[in-house]
This record gives structure tokens, C-alpha cells and sequence, in this order.
């Protein structure tokens, strides 16, 4: 497996595919497993990059406290090591704070952004206890347990969640803290009005407790799509198969259908590139969090956004 030995104590990450560069951000003690789904789907058509943050799985114990700047710094670092110029970032919950970071101190090396159930801030009463109480647990070398707890409720199988807690609990509880800690502190809501590159903002209709942050992200963001779905908070893993099939494709070619067995000759995209506010015109299918989508999709998407 890949370790770029120049980030921290080593950097453990995995590259599938090729075409558009597609990197993946996961939350606290989670690691690169958070996005096995992506990483096979989306390599169909495009490049992938899942990576351990320091500290976290694979990765090496990092001596330099964690912070969404460095996460950002680290990731433009594995782009150069890549020889990759630009690409889209995408973060899941905290991670899609680290993904504002880096559209705000890397903008020049982004395509553009993509949010799951991400916020700019934590201010709510329930999220700042929430992450509190795994941020004690982390730092009483409970680290076992929460990795349990953490990997039970973002797995939809059991070979998911084997997979998941072990990575995770072989993370550093110190920069696992770190993570936690910065999270609480980081707030970038006043800035993201300068932030210029296009952002799309995927929440679930039954994460209540992040409704906040989706509506406060898609008023600020100067150029935004927000999409709903009907799920939790746990979209990367817990998307539960097929929602919508045979819906049409919406690039150019109107009236075309899909058949199921077909499947396989279309690419697979996040649902970041759908097109719409709330609803998803161009979907041949979600699939464990994916839309399965006709490959001009993205290009169309980035073009329509293009400065």
C-alpha cells in the first residue's frame, strides 16, 4: 500500500482510476474506509484518492497538532506528489470543513467542492456535546470503544464494520483528540463569501441536527446546489441501495433510458453533480450514495461553473 513518507510520519493512501481526481476527507478516528463505496464506484471513470489523515488508520503518529490548515497543506502536498494539478475535493462531516479550508488557502488547486453533512461551524448544543464527549473518550484511551460505536453507525454490513473498526483503532487517541478539539474551534461562516469556486452541499432529510448548517452554507456560498436526501447522516455508507431508477438522462440526448444491465457502461459520480436543488433530473440511479451518471455529466457540471 502507498505511504508518502514526506507528510508527518508517513501518509497511507490509496489511487484508483483515472480522469478527473476525485479526494476523499474523512472525519475524526474514521479513516479512508468511510469512502470504499466511492473509491470502487467512482474509479470506473475517474480518479480517486482516499488517504489516512496523520494520526488516523494507516497513517504515521503526527508530532504537529492537527488542524483543518494542515489537513489542507497535506492534501496539496499528496496532489504534488501525484502530479495532479487541480481536483474536486470532497469531505464528509468534519471532513467537509477541511474541504472549506482548502477552497479558502488552496483555491488555485481546486475544480470545486463537495459537502456531506458538513458545516463551517459547530454552534449547536447537541453537536458540540456530541463531539465533546468522543473527544474525552479519545483521550481516556476508550478509543476501542468509541471506534466500535463510531464504526457501527456509518457500517450498513458486517464486512463494513469489521473493516471500519479496524483502521480506526489503529489510529494515535492523541491526534484522534486534536481532530476533535479543532473542530469545536474552527469557524470560517465569515468567509465563505469569498469563496468563488462551486460548492455542492449533499445532506440527509433525517440529519435534523445538521439542517442548520446546510441552510447556512447554501445562503453564504456565492455559488452553491444543495440536494436532500431521504437519509441520515451516515450518506458515504449507509444510502440503502436503489432509490430512483430509469429517471432520465439529462445531458443533451433527451428521452434517453437506462436499463439496470446497463449500468455498467455508464460512470459512476457523486451526487454532487446532479443539477439541482432538490431534485435530481440527470439520476439514472443512487446506489450506496452514488449517482450513477453518463461520464459527461461532470464535465458539464464544471463547465456550467467554470469562472
Amino acid at each position: 500500500m502507498p505511504v508518502m513518507a514526506e507528510i508527518g510520519s508517513g501518509l497511507f493512501y490509496t489511487i484508483k482510476g483515472e480522469g478527473t481526481p476525485l479526494i476523499f476527507v474523512h472525519p475524526p478516528l474514521l479513516t479512508s474506509a468511510n469512502f470504499t463505496y466511492q473509491l470502487e464506484g467512482l474509479s470506473l471513470q475517474y480518479k480517486v484518492i482516499t488517504f489516512d489523515l496523520r494520526g488516523h488508520g494507516r497513517s504515521g503518529f503526527s508530532k504537529e497538532p492537527i488542524t483543518y490548515r494542515m489537513i489542507a497543506n497535506d492534501i496539496a502536498k499528496l496532489m504534488d506528489h501525484l502530479s495532479i494539478g487541480k481536483a474536486v475535493i470532497c469531505g464528509y462531516s468534519t471532513g467537509g470543513s477541511v474541504v472549506l479550508e482548502f477552497l479558502l488557502s488552496h483555491k488555485n488547486r481546486a475544480l470545486g467542492g463537495v459537502i456531506i453533512s458538513g458545516m463551517s461551524e459547530v454552534r449547536d448544543f447537541y453537536n458540540e456535546k456530541r463531539i465533546a464527549i468522543a473527544r474525552l473518550l479519545s483521550k481516556a484511551k476508550a478509543k476501542h470503544l468509541l471506534g466500535l460505536a463510531i464504526s457501527w453507525g456509518n457500517s450498513n454490513t458486517f464486512k463494513t464494520i469489521t473493516k471500519m473498526f479496524r483502521d480506526a483503532v489503529k489510529g494515535d487517541a492523541r491526534n484522534i483528540s486534536q481532530y476533535y478539539h479543532y473542530s469545536l474551534q474552527y469557524n470560517c461562516t465569515d468567509q465563505l463569501h469569498t469563496i468563488s469556486l462551486p460548492v455542492y452541499l449533499i445532506y440527509g432529510r433525517k440529519d435534523k441536527a445538521f439542517h442548520y448548517y446546510a441552510q447556512l452554507l447554501h445562503e453564504k456560498l456565492p455559488r452553491n446546489e444543495l440536494t436532500f436526501l431521504e437519509e441520515k447522516h451516515q450518506i458515504p455508507t449507509k444510502s440503502p441501495g436503489i432509490k430512483s431508477a430509469y429517471s432520465p438522462i439529462c445531458d443533451g440526448d433527451s428521452g434517453t433510458r437506462v436499463e439496470r444491465d446497463h449500468f455498467r457502461r455508464f460512470g459512476v459520480i457523486p451526487v454532487m453533480f446532479s443539477g439541482s436543488r432538490y431534485k435530481i433530473p440527470s439520476t439514472v440511479a443512487i446506489q450506496n450514495g452514488l449517482l450513477i451518471f453518463e461520464k459527461k455529466v461532470l464535465s458539464q457540471f464544471l463547465r456550467t461553473h467554470k469562472n
